[in-house]
C-alpha cells in the first residue's frame, strides 16, 4: 500500500490543510495508486485547475481524459477503477448505509469544521465546535464492538471521519477522556497509526 509517487497519468489536486483533500489522499493510499499529488494553496488556485475545473476549487483529480471535483464521486470512482482493497461494500443495501453514514458525518462534522476554519464570529465558531464535540461523544459507542465505523473492515466512511478527528488539536476541541469516550478515542489510535492514514499526511498536517 502507499502512495506511489512519479510520473502518471492521473495527477491530484489537493489542498494539503483541507480535511476533503485528506480524505481523497487516504483512499489513494490504500489503494497504492500511482498518482502525481500536487499541492496547492486553496486560495491560489492555478490557472490549469479553473480550466478543468468550473468551480475552480481544490481538490481536483484528473486521470487521463477524466476531470474530478466532488471528493465522495472521486472516492468511488477510485474504489471501482482500483478494486482491491474493496472500501464500499459489495451489496445494495450496505453500500446505500455507507452513503448515508457519510451524509451524517458531512451534516454533524465536515459543515461545522468548514464553519471554524472559514468564519470570523466568534459565536458561530464556539457553536461549530461543541456541536462536533457533542456529535463524536454520541458516535463513541458504536466503536465498542467493531473496530471501524460500522464496519469490520475499514472504508470510505473511516476516510471521511479520520481526517476530522486528525484536525481536532488544531481546530481546539477537546475529546473528554471517560468511560464513554474510550471506544471513539480507541478507534482514533488504530486509525492514525494505519498505514494508509501516515503515508496519506502532508507535512503540514503531520504538524497539526
Amino acid at each position: 500500500m502507499g502512495i506511489v509517487a512519479k510520473r502518471s497519468s492521473m495527477t491530484f489536486y489537493s489542498d494539503p490543510t483541507c480535511h476533503y483533500s485528506h480524505r481523497v489522499r487516504i483512499v489513494l493510499a490504500e489503494k497504492g495508486v500511482t498518482v502525481d499529488i500536487e499541492d496547492i494553496d486553496g486560495v491560489a488556485v492555478p490557472e490549469e485547475v479553473l480550466t478543468i475545473n468550473p468551480y475552480g476549487t481544490l481538490p481536483t483529480l484528473i486521470d487521463r481524459d477524466l476531470a474530478l471535483y466532488e471528493t465522495k464521486v472521486m472516492m468511488e470512482y477510485l474504489d471501482e477503477r482500483f478494486p482491491h482493497p474493496p472500501l464500499l461494500p459489495v451489496y445494495p443495501v450496505a453500500r446505500a448505509l455507507s452513503r448515508q453514514y457519510i451524509y451524517r458525518i458531512e451534516k454533524d462534522c465536515s459543515s461545522q469544521v468548514d464553519i471554524i476554519v472559514s468564519s470570523s464570529d466568534k459565536k458561530m465558531v464556539e457553536k461549530a465546535k461543541k456541536e462536533i464535540q457533542d456529535s463524536l461523544v454520541s458516535l463513541a459507542p458504536i466503536f465498542t464492538d467493531l473496530p471501524f465505523f460500522m464496519s469490520e473492515q475499514f472504508t470510505v466512511v473511516d476516510c471521511c471521519l479520520g481526517p476530522i478527528l486528525w484536525r481536532l488539536k488544531n481546530l481546539n476541541i477537546e475529546l473528554p477522556d471517560s468511560r464513554q469516550t474510550k471506544p471513539l478515542l480507541d478507534y482514533m489510535e488504530r486509525i492514525f497509526e494505519r498505514e494508509s492514514f501516515q503515508e496519506s499526511l502532508s507535512e503540514i498536517e503531520r504538524e497539526m
